[in-house]
């Protein structure tokens, strides 16, 4: 039985794997995992001995500025892959199959797969879905490269549902995700990222999987958290949902050394004579 205390006994191990995050799950230790998208920010989370570290599709969002994740390309995808894993040690790196790089063809999702593992060097993929992306997830790990599942609000299917409200909540849609959930076990995927789902509901699912499975907007009783570093940070102002919470308020604290520089400048105070050659 999981340990209800948290057991933090994979603190001290040198790399995480697919393994270790099952090996965590079996022991009742919680997977902290955030989302990067360059070098500089990966190495800082990578140091701080984070588990795992997803390069999403929210790059779309936070790095250029898109109001969805659907515009951003599988070879912007792979550039911030490769930003990322540079400067990795210990974390298990994921990255976004990008929207319509999977959907519906189960060959292109395995090609797409392949040509990020090859040219970013990414420990595993991340696809939104259940039932009907389950000739790719299957298609895809045929060639040996783990896969994360991704239901509940899948953002990919946003024009689809129309809103970002809370998934699942009538019984015959939590049924079904229940059912998914089960099916990407079954399907070979070594975690499952829920998102933005009654609580209940996603604790239900954790305990009836044997395979991580990592909350965002899903409550306490998911195996793992995932956040949006930049949200997490306080950079965004304009993205305040309910499980967000803020770490710190960056966007006021860099807006003011900003402000300070332009200020230093402009009086002629920077530089000074110690800080000239």
């Amino acid at each position: 039985m999981p340990s209800k205390k948290g057991n933090t006994s994979h603190k001290e191990v040198k790399k995480v794997t697919t393994h270790v995050l099952q090996e965590m799950k079996r022991s009742g230790e919680k997977i902290a995992m955030l989302t990067a998208y360059d070098y500089t920010m990966a190495k800082i989370i990578d140091h701080s001995g984070i588990d795992v570290i997803l390069v999403g599709d929210s790059a779309s969002n936070v790095m250029a500025g898109h109001e969805t994740t659907l515009p951003i390309t599988l070879d912007q995808m792979i550039y911030h892959a490769s930003s990322v894993i540079r400067a990795i040690d210990r974390a298990l790196v994921v990255v976004d199959l990008p929207f319509g790089s999977y959907q519906g063809n189960s060959k292109e999702a395995l090609n797409t797969a392949i040509k990020i593992m090859k040219e970013s060097g990414a420990h595993a993929v991340k696809l939104e879905g259940g039932r009907e992306i389950k000739e790719s997830v299957e298609r895809i790990l045929s060639a040996g490269i783990p896969v994360m599942g991704h239901l509940g609000l899948t953002p990919q299917s946003i024009y689809k549902f129309g809103t970002y409200t809370v998934r699942a909540q009538e019984a015959e849609e939590a049924k079904l995700l229940m059912a998914d959930a089960k099916l990407l076990q079954d399907s070979g995927c070594f975690a499952i990222v829920l998102e933005k789902i009654p609580a209940a509901l996603a604790e239900k699912v954790a305990k009836q999987l044997t395979i991580p499975v990592i909350g965002i907007g899903a409550g306490g009783g998911c195996d793992g958290q995932v956040l949006v570093t930049h949200d997490m940070l306080g950079m965004t102002k304009e993205f305040s949902p309910r499980f967000l919470r803020r770490y710190l308020n960056l966007y006021d604290s860099m807006s003011g050394a900003f402000k300070k520089y332009i200020k230093d400048v402009k009086s002629r105070d920077f530089p000074n004579k110690k800080e000239q050659y």
